[in-house]
C-alpha cells in the first residue's frame, strides 16, 4: 500500500499506517488480517530464535533463502531489496509475507471472481476478431447490431462454459477446507505449548475480526461497503460454509 501511493506511514495510526483513501475495504480490513499474521509470526519466531545470532546460525534456515533468493528468483538475485536473513525482525516480516499472500491475499483475488466473471459477457476471455475499422464489412455490422458484433468477437459458447465452470470450480470451498488459524488436526502439531496457545490467540483473534468486519460492513457511512447495490464486503471473512460464498480464508492455496 506504500509503494502504490494509498498510505503512509504513521506511528500514530493503528498498525503504524494511515489510510489516504479511508473508505477502502480490501485495505483496512487486509490491514486487520497482517496484523494478526503478524502477531502470531512474532510469537512463534521469538519462540524458537532467542536471538538474532540464532538466525544467522540456523544453517538450514540460511541454506533455504539462499536457494529462495539465487535458485527460485535467479533473475533477481542480486536486487537490493532482499532480506539478509540475519535477524529475527526480517524472518518475522518474510514469514508474514508469505502467509498473506497464501492466504489472505490470494483469497481476496480468487474468491469474489465467480460472480462478475462467470457472466462472460462481463469479462470475455478471448477477442475472435480485431476491431473493425471504417469501410469494412465488420465495421458496417458493429454500427447496425453491435450486440450480434460483439457476440461474435467474444468467447464462443462452448469455451464460454469451459470456462465458467472453472472458474466456478476455483471459486468454491471445499467440504474439508481449513481456514486460517484453524488446524483440522488439533494440537498434534507441536509438543511445545507456548506455539500452541499462541495459535490459540491467533484463531482467536480472527474470529474477533470477522465479527469487526460484519458491523463494518453495515457502517452506513462506508458508501463501498454499503452503497445503493448493498454489497457488503466480505472476501475478507476468515470463516465460510462449503460452496460458493465470496468469502473465507484458506489457510493455504489449494490449487
Amino acid at each position: 500500500m506504500l509503494s502504490r501511493g494509498v498510505a503512509i506511514e504513521d506511528p500514530s495510526a493503528l498498525y503504524g499506517l494511515r489510510l489516504l483513501i479511508e473508505d477502502y475495504p480490501y485495505a483496512s480490513d487486509g490491514l486487520e488480517i497482517w496484523a494478526a499474521i503478524k502477531s502470531w509470526v512474532e510469537e512463534y519466531v521469538n519462540f524458537y530464535y532467542k536471538s538474532d545470532g540464532a538466525i544467522a546460525q540456523d544453517v538450514e534456515l540460511q541454506a533455504f533463502w539462499k536457494e529462495l533468493v539465487e535458485v527460485g528468483h535467479g533473475y533477481l538475485k542480486n536486487a537490493t531489496w532482499w532480506f539478509k536473513m540475519q535477524t529475527r525482525k526480517e524472518l518475522i516480516e518474510a514469514c508474514t509475507i508469505l502467509i498473506w499472500i497464501a492466504s489472505a491475499l490470494h483469497a481476496a483475488v480468487n474468491f469474489g471472481q465467480y460472480p462478475y466473471g462467470g457472466y462472460i459477457l462481463n469479462r470475455p476471455t478471448k477477442s475472435r476478431r480485431f476491431m473493425p475499422e471504417k469501410g469494412t464489412p465488420e465495421y458496417d455490422e458493429l454500427a447496425k447490431n453491435y450486440e450480434k458484433a460483439y457476440l461474435r468477437t467474444i468467447t464462443p459458447k462452448n469455451d464460454t462454459l469451459t470456462d465458467l465452470t472453472i472458474i466456478e470450480i476455483l471459486s468454491r470451498h471445499a467440504s474439508d477446507e481449513q481456514y486460517l488459524g484453524e488446524r483440522i488436526e488439533g494440537d498434534v502439531w507441536t509438543s511445545d505449548s507456548q506455539p500452541k496457545e499462541a495459535f490459540k490467540r491467533f484463531g482467536k483473534k480472527l474470529a474477533e475480526i470477522e465479527q469487526k468486519l460484519t458491523q463494518r460492513n453495515k457502517d452506513e457511512k462506508l458508501r463501498n461497503r454499503h452503497g445503493p447495490v448493498e454489497m457488503p464486503y466480505t472476501l475478507l471473512y476468515c470463516s465460510s460454509e462449503e460452496g460458493l460464498t465470496c468469502r473465507g480464508i484458506p489457510n493455504s492455496i489449494s490449487i
